[in-house]
């Protein structure tokens, strides 16, 4: 993998971990491959919906912005967005952590498809999706925290 590359990946992490909606998230984290995503969230009750459970919601960020960012990792010049989701709820999490995997499936010149799995804690499946992202015409660089330096 080239180091162009490889400082995208990172700067796509800074750019998730420093979106406002990150603060709903507290302790969540993110690796960003060539293709692949991958983000963990520690299971709080202040995701849980009246039954004590992560609500769909929850999952759905999870799917989207790990599958997003797969595809992300492949566009490096201009800003992708989600077109459409599909999500699949297959169990309840009342506990522990989820790992969500997002992957990508196609690529063309303005429309990529990619999937993710929700684990849990355990690595059993609980949710999964596929999306469609498409470019705009917004690049990368205009966007404030995409090119900050990590603080140590």
């Amino acid at each position: 993998m080239s180091t162009k590359s490889e400082a995208h990946h990172r700067k796509l992490e800074r750019l998730y971990l420093s979106a406002n909606v990150q603060q709903l998230f507290s302790g969540s984290s993110i690796e960003v491959s060539h293709s692949k995503s991958e983000i963990t969230l520690p299971v709080d009750p202040k995701y849980f919906h009246g039954a004590q459970a992560i609500h769909g919601a929850t999952y759905f960020k999870l799917l989207d912005d790990a599958a997003y960012f797969a595809v992300a990792s492949l566009v490096t010049d201009v800003f992708i967005v989600t077109f459409s989701f599909q999500i699949n709820l297959t169990r309840p999490v009342t506990s522990g952590s989820l790992k969500a995997v997002g992957t990508v499936r196609s690529v063309s010149k303005n429309l990529f498809v990619a999937e993710a799995t929700l684990y849990n804690e355990k690595g059993k499946e609980v949710a999964f999706g596929t999306g469609q992202f498409m470019r705009t015409n917004q690049s990368w660089e205009s966007l404030e925290h995409y090119g900050l330096e990590a603080k140590h």
